[in-house]
């Protein structure tokens, strides 16, 4: 009975592929010339494919009658009836289409007919915006990015030998991504997406996936901004946002007629070519108007970052009578950076649409899911199921590197490669460091450069701070990995020898790190000056701004995520806290007025010990929670995604007195708020971080056991949220009590845009400001503005307080 079964499935699987049949073909121009990418859908439906950019198309049909739609932006619609019942090769030419003005008139005001139409279009763009409440569609991405020239060398990389590995030719030209994926996209109102992602194809790789995201080709010009995170410092304005009429001009080119509806052609350019707008044309249907298709660019003179040009080409088609979907969106661009030149595009095609799914609770907490065999499928999968066909370069490309990828899973290749990598050089030594590499087993060695681990400080004199890590990964889907390190400290003025070791492995989906040992340490636990700065200002400048102490230790902590956006960790350490008085006073320069001080940082005169010698056990919990439940699932594991609110902190630390010899007895109970790069639109983005903390119980504790804040007292600081522009490192340290804020915002380059000989600088504009309150210092405010480009900003900054607290200075920082 099963084999008879089984017979009937085979046999009806078989009937239905000898049912269908290839419809295939080349669109062209009257002239000759392929259409690129021309859509070509099943009448009154949304079932559809794409030519490809050589303009040669393939769909896959039951036999059968047909009416196909072809067109393209630009062109007049052709239709063609077809009943097939063998694979059938129908070539199509498409017109030019003709958009005709008669009978458009000025109106009184001079002004084009286009502004009454857009305007009409910017009153429905809500209306069209939320009239679909939830659907669901699939779709179709194909990536290809090109490199048309490099550089032989980079940053001491033979880019030749790179090249030869990924495929280019000897010119270092040729594909250097090519990608197909299938997805579902789910849909519901206002913001909710859902995308699952069916099947992928990657050069080079049988077990990498795409990286083409439906989600994040999904462009909406109902939207007032498109916000292109990194390609551009400030949204981008749509031609029918709300306030469209401020950045845009417009003018009616003609109408024109298709399936009975009428389409408004409008041309649309930038009033001020710096504004970050689009030119080009949008297409409006007359009587509903909504959008029937655009066809925009924007350029680098509005102040894009790493391309040159970015055109984008949608086309909609109806899905009933009262709403229009996308039917393709395709994102062309071509840029270049240090010597590097490169074009591709990305190019979707949507099918199959349902404006009435039904959705499983929770199912949009999950933004997007990529299962382990989603590149499981083979050839004939691809050849039946891409709307868009190969050209032969894609082809080829495909085939070689899938060699390539065989090649470079193999033992023999692998090893090659390390051979020619793990070589250690002088240079390596001094200067980058030493990285060995045992790719096959998936192992990693690095060895820290001699030229950062020399330092000098008043208190160890010429110091060498050398250390070393392994580490090793799991597999290479999950990417969990454990790793053992160590480091050895020696001073040579102060001939004290230190060495700890630390190793974190996983345990479930939490990590486990254990650390021991003896480390010169600075007093303040964020470690505000770098040992390679302050070495600097005390060998030119004669300044020691670092203060130390040594800390002999044993530590575990254990941390991860608890559930969504709850994150824990919980710190345990055992330390024996001995401070360090100053052994050396040698300096290259001695500046007028610069005087070393002591390693007591409130009697700079003297070297008086801050704290005597004494035993810390402690236990400290953190716990956050960002009230995110949004994550993306991959083959590797989940990756939890930020929430549009903040992020809540609290941390506990108590001080255990008689455990293990300790002499603290102390708790300490703080909290916290942040947010990051919170949008205010075309006015840039506004960060803050707000804190508070009290000592419960202050009966025994020691200077490293104060509350610490991130100052800073040289030209060079980190920069952060939570970081102070000019306050002492060490002065203002409490045992009591504080509430500290800062705020800072980045106006993307609004102000900076409208100065003609400066808005090609990419500079942006900061603010920032400052707050600490303790009992010892009352209201300490800073307030700072500057300019940033791209990670690197320099600042002005004031303090308000009394005395020795007033400054004022620049600062240069670099942010991650």
């Amino acid at each position: 009975m099963r084999l008879a079964f089984t017979f009937i499935l085979v046999f009806i699987f078989a009937m239905g592929a000898m049912g269908q049949v290839t419809l295939n073909g080349k669109v062209t121009d009257q002239s000759g010339n392929t259409v690129p990418f021309a859509s070509i859908y099943i009448k009154n439906t949304t079932k559809g494919a794409s030519a490809n950019s050589e303009g040669d198309y393939s769909f896959q049909l039951q036999t059968g009658h047909y009416e196909i739609h072809y067109k393209a932006v630009g062109y007049k619609q052709e239709t063609r009836a077809v009943n097939l019942k063998n694979n059938t090769v129908l070539n199509v030419t498409l017109t030019a289409e003709v958009y005709e003005l008669n009978a458009v008139t000025i109106n009184a005001k001079g002004e084009d007919p286009a502004y009454a139409i857009i305007r009409k279009a910017i009153r429905r763009r809500k209306a069209h915006l939320s009239e679909v409440k939830a659907y669901t569609c699939e779709v179709y991405i194909k990536g290809l990015q090109k490199l048309l020239s490099a550089p032989k060398k980079f940053m001491g990389a033979n880019i030749d030998q790179l090249g030869k590995e990924i495929g280019l030719d000897s010119n270092r030209r040729g594909i250097i991504y090519l990608s197909e994926s299938e997805s579902k996209l789910s849909y519901k109102y206002p913001d909710q997406l859902h995308e699952e992602m069916i099947s992928s194809k990657f050069a080079g790789s049988n077990r990498m996936f795409s990286f083409n995201r439906a989600s994040n080709a999904r462009v909406n010009f109902y939207d007032n901004f498109q916000n292109w995170e990194g390609l551009s410092n400030r949204p981008l304005v749509s031609p029918i946002s709300d306030n469209a009429l401020f950045y845009y001009k417009y003018k009616l080119m003609g109408t024109s007629t298709e399936n009975g509806v009428l389409i408004n052609k409008i041309l649309i350019t930038p009033k001020r070519g710096y504004d970050p707008c689009f030119d080009g044309y949008i297409y409006i249907i007359d009587g509903s108007w909504r959008i029937y298709a655009v066809d925009v660019y924007i350029t680098k003179r509005a102040n894009i970052n790493f391309v040159d040009t970015v055109r984008i080409n949608q086309q909609f088609l109806p899905v009933d009578s009262n709403v229009w979907m996308q039917a393709s969106n395709r994102y062309d661009f071509t840029g270049g950076l240090l010597g590097f030149r490169l074009k591709g595009y990305f190019v979707s095609v949507y099918k199959d649409y349902d404006l009435n799914p039904t959705f499983s609770k929770g199912e949009f907490n999950e933004l997007l899911h990529i299962p382990p065999k989603v590149a499981k499928n083979d050839l004939a999968f691809w050849n039946r199921e891409r709307p868009i066909p190969l050209t032969q370069e894609e082809k080829v490309d495909y085939v070689k590197k899938d060699k390539l990828a065989a090649k470079r899973e193999s033992k023999t290749y692998l090893d090659s490669l390390d051979k020619v990598t793990n070589k250690v050089t002088p240079g390596s030594l001094v200067l980058t460091g030493v990285n060995i590499v045992e790719r096959y087993k998936r192992e990693f060695i690095h060895l820290d450069p001699l030229v950062t681990s020399i330092l000098y400080n008043t208190v160890e004199g010429p110091a060498l701070n050398y250390g070393f890590s392994v580490r090793r990964e799991s597999d290479s889907v999950t990417h969990k990995a454990m790793g053992f390190g160590a480091r050895v400290r020696y001073g040579f003025s102060d001939h004290l020898f230190d060495a700890n070791a630390n190793a974190f492995f996983p345990v479930g989906n939490f990590y486990l790190n254990v650390a021991g040992g003896s480390d010169v340490m600075d007093l303040n636990g964020h470690e505000p000056i770098s040992s390679f700065i302050n070495s600097w200002y005390t060998l030119f400048e004669r300044e020691n701004y670092e203060k130390l102490y040594q800390k002999k230790f044993a530590s575990a902590s254990f941390s991860g995520r608890i559930t969504g956006g709850w994150q824990a960790n919980a710190t345990i350490e055992w330390a024996d806290r001995r401070w360090l008085p100053n052994t050396n006073n040698y300096s290259f320069f001695s500046p007028a007025n610069h005087q070393f001080t002591s390693n007591n940082p409130f009697n700079p005169a003297q070297d008086a010990p801050l704290f005597p010698e004494n035993q810390s056990f402690k236990i400290t919990l953190r716990t956050t929670y960002d009230f995110s439940n949004k994550y993306e699932t991959y083959p590797f594991g989940r990756r939890y995604l930020p929430s549009d609110y903040p992020i809540i902190g609290i941390t506990f630390t108590k001080g255990f007195k008689n455990v293990l010899g300790s002499d603290v007895d102390y708790d300490l109970l703080s909290a916290d708020i942040s947010k990051q790069d919170i949008s205010l639109g075309m006015y840039g983005k506004t960060s803050f971080y707000l804190g508070a903390g009290k000592f419960l119980n202050a009966n025994s504790l020691y200077y490293p056991d104060f509350k610490q804040f991130s100052g800073n007292e040289v030209l060079f600081y980190k920069s952060g949220i939570n970081s102070f522009l000019l306050l002492d490192y060490y002065r203002f340290s409490t045992m009591t009590q504080y509430v500290e804020g800062h705020v800072e915002h980045n106006f993307s380059g609004f102000i900076i845009n409208k100065i003609p000989i400066l808005r090609k600088s990419k500079l942006q504009e900061i603010i920032d400001f400052n707050y600490l309150s303790t009992p010892e210092l009352h209201n300490y405010m800073e307030l700072g503005f500057g300019l940033q480009y791209l990670n690197i900003r320099l600042l002005y900054g004031e303090s308000f307080n009394s005395g020795s607290n007033i400054r004022n200075g620049f600062r240069l920082g670099v942010s991650f």
